[in-house]
């Protein structure tokens, strides 16, 4: 007779294993029902499909293999009494997932640009609307393996939590986690470093003067998205390590690109203003008008003197939450600049630095891998327009405040 906490360790056992058969059955349809038909119907060249795809197929023989070995340790009644050993020794090969997650940021953009064809759109549209999908477009398949990596700490702690203290899984099930959590912590750095690079490869300058080696020597993008001037016109604002860089979406050679629209702006010298709905006019002048305007919401302003040089730039947040995330961001940007600076909690000769509300907290984060896009249809805030990430955590840290950063979650 299996006891209540035993019940509760088989069952998270179990939900490990279906997870894996669920995973492998998506996994194999993602290649059968988008990939071939595609490649076959010449929708798109293999090259684009290669892409888009990465290296799905190989993942599948690994999964293929976790769930052989869970299998064959299933005693005939249906439960498993060690899984420890198994996890301890599979686990190692989810380093493969390097490559996979790394590829999803420049698959996603070639498969958002690749929905502008017509033939495209209609295949994904006819297959949307097929059983087989569950209302899952192709990017939700694509992205499931991404989604399974970082369940499995959060699978082996329920497995742990169930696992009686004289259970020899015990020691095993800890030593497994902390190999995901080394292997996730990895991936995840690789692939913010991935993204990073993606998208400096796409900054487009109209002259020489704009470019700026804070962002050629920038490993981390901490968020970036779309906002929008006080003359209503869009611009892509990207957050680096050490500079704020403010540009425009254009399409150059195909490719969705983004020209810079002022110079880059150190974060050590920005200054930061959170400013009070109505505050702001469209078309640029201050205070008072248009109160109850909801154009006029979700306004904060970044500005920046040096000498000759001066930039002030009045944006507007999609809504409330995505403001305090980009205040959020911007503000932990500065507090890590200044402290690499050996300027931390010195006030900016030319205002003040603003700090959060009394009392108020940035909420908790996720990592890069946990807060990539997770749907194309959420919002126009999704991983294609911005993301923040938690690489903050991979910077060095000390007993100081300088050395401790903490991230955001946020669809900036």
């Amino acid at each position: 007779m299996l006891t209540s906490k035993e019940i509760k360790r088989q069952e998270a056992i179990f939900e490990l294993s279906q997870g894996e058969e669920d995973l492998i059955e998506d996994l194999k349809l993602a290649k059968k029902a988008y990939h071939d038909p595609m490649l076959k119907l010449s929708i798109m060249t293999e090259q684009e499909l290669n892409q888009i795809f990465g290296t799905l197929d190989s993942l599948i023989p690994l999964h293929e293999d976790l769930l052989s070995q869970l299998r064959d340790v299933r005693k005939p009644d249906g439960s498993t009494e060690h899984v420890g050993p198994i996890l301890v020794g599979w686990l190692p090969c989810l380093s493969s997932y390097d490559s996979y997650c790394s590829n999803q940021v420049a698959a996603k953009a070639l498969l958002d640009h690749k929905k502008q064809d017509h033939r495209v759109q209609d295949f994904l549209q006819r297959c949307l609307e097929s059983p087989f999908s569950r209302k899952l477009d192709l990017w939700n398949f694509l992205d499931i393996p991404r989604s399974r990596l970082v369940k499995y700490p959060l699978l082996l702690r329920e497995i742990l939590r169930h696992t009686p203290n004289d259970n020899p899984d015990q020691q095993h099930l800890e030593e497994a986690i902390n190999i995901i959590q080394g292997i996730v912590a990895e991936i995840n750095t690789k692939t913010g470093e991935s993204e990073c690079r993606y998208y400096k490869e796409r900054l487009l300058y109209l002259e020489e003067g704009q470019k700026d080696s804070l962002i050629d020597n920038s490993k981390v993008l901490c968020c970036h998205g779309e906002l929008k001037n006080n003359r209503g016109v869009k611009l892509h604002v990207f957050l680096f390590q050490e500079v704020l860089v403010i540009t425009r979406a254009v399409t150059h050679n195909e490719q969705l690109c983004y020209q810079l629209y002022r110079q880059p702006i150190p974060m050590k010298d920005l200054l930061l203003e959170d400013l009070q709905d109505g505050e702001v006019r469209l078309g640029g002048s201050l205070r008072g008008a248009f109160s109850n305007n909801e154009r006029i919401k979700n306004f904060f302003r970044v500005s920046f003197k040096n000498g000759s040089q001066s930039q002030t730039h009045s944006l507007q947040a999609n809504d409330t939450f995505n403001k305090q995330q980009w205040l959020n961001c911007i503000r932990q940007a500065k507090e890590t600049a200044l402290c690499a600076a050996g300027q931390a909690g010195v006030p900016d000769p030319e205002g003040p630095f603003l700090d959060p509300a009394p009392g108020s907290r940035e909420p908790r984060g996720e990592t890069r891998l946990e807060q990539m896009d997770q749907s194309d249809s959420e919002s126009d805030c999704s991983m294609d327009t911005s993301e923040v990430s938690l690489d903050w955590e991979r910077m060095e840290q000390t007993d100081s405040p300088c050395g401790t950063s903490r991230h955001v979650e946020s669809n900036v």
